[in-house]
């Protein structure tokens, strides 16, 4: 497999993303959207997530569509971007029909980042504006790291961020990957290499390897207080999947996540991937897209961290900063 064009989730035919944030606050939304209605599922394996609408989602359920999906900053305020993004989706006539009346389907998940430093002292909730903008936003191309709702994003040793990745397979499908990364755990070695650096393509987080160090099972230590965290994903494909096939490779992408987080999946992170197909190819080899998907996911998250940017009054260091971790591994 190969990078798409842009190495985004966009490579994706007819889906868009689009980012908001606010600087002072700190925090901020990103939304994934298309023209047309798509098939999502989720799979969810932290301990403490939280979402909107998701049991929508389940194979079983009535609604096989959404309009979009939305991934926010904010904890249980930042839900309320999904009103934003429904109200804005309704004024475009957009929705799931009920008689007369249309009802946009946008299924959300939260990350907290409401102790990072920005100002959290609003009167009026601040997300719907930011869901509502983020939408308006929506394109192919879209910013890495400190953006969306990677913004105030954190880990437990580098600030935190924005990713995306996509690769494309032999038989032409195109998989990608969308994420913010505010983990307990961290996305780097003890050396201060990126743990998904197997699954690298090229030099997309500066092709450094896993020199150094190796030490899978050292002690985690949670510098962000328990409760602090979740990395919420989106993985999306062109391949024809239902409900079913989307909820299997929502699961199978988690390994992404665990492939690029030590720890990942604790009681105190809210870790969830959605799934979407365009249905835009027939059929799929659901072994090949999961480990496709897995691999997307594991390649956005080092590239979040890596993408990630300073800003005055940041509470931890941006990956970036260290000159000595930009040194590529000898040959």
């Amino acid at each position: 497999m190969h990078p798409g064009p842009l190495n985004l989730i966009t490579d994706v035919a007819g889906l868009r993303v689009g980012n908001a944030h606010d600087d002072r606050l700190r925090s901020g939304v990103t939304v994934l959207t298309a023209d047309t209605p798509f098939a999502a599922a989720v799979h969810v394996m932290g301990g403490a997530p939280g979402t909107r609408e998701t049991d929508l989602l389940a194979p079983d359920k009535l609604v096989q569509a959404v309009d979009a999906l939305v991934l926010s900053g904010g904890s249980a305020f930042g839900l309320a971007a999904c009103d934003g993004v429904a109200a804005a989706l309704r004024e475009m006539g957009r929705g799931f029909a009920v008689g007369p009346v249309r009802v946009p389907i946008v299924p959300g998940a939260i990350l907290f980042d409401l102790l990072n430093g920005g100002d959290k002292g609003w009167d009026d909730n601040p997300y719907p504006a930011l869901g509502r903008a983020a939408l308006a936003a929506a394109g192919p191309r879209f910013a890495l790291g400190s953006a969306g709702a990677g913004t105030g994003a954190m880990t437990a040793q580098w600030k935190g961020g924005l990713g995306s990745a996509s690769a494309v397979l032999d038989d032409g499908t195109t998989v990608g990957a969308l994420v913010a990364v505010n983990a307990l755990g961290s996305v780097t070695t003890p050396s201060g290499r990126f743990w998904a650096a197997p699954w690298e393509l090229g030099q997309e987080f500066g092709g450094l390897g896993l020199s150094g160090p190796f030490d899978p099972g050292h002690e985690p230590h949670a510098e962000k207080r328990l409760g602090e965290a979740t990395t919420i994903a989106i993985v999306a494909t062109d391949a024809g999947l239902d409900k079913a096939a989307l909820t299997r490779l929502a699961t199978a992408a988690h390994d992404g996540l665990a492939r690029a987080i030590v720890p990942s999946h604790t009681p105190h992170d809210g870790d969830l991937v959605f799934a979407v197909s365009t249905g835009i190819r027939t059929g799929g080899d659901a072994f090949r897209l999961g480990h496709a998907a897995a691999c997307a996911l594991a390649r956005a998250t080092a590239r979040a961290i890596h993408a990630a940017t300073p800003r005055a009054g940041d509470l931890q260091p941006c990956w970036s900063s260290s000159a000595r971790l930009r040194t590529p591994a000898p040959a």
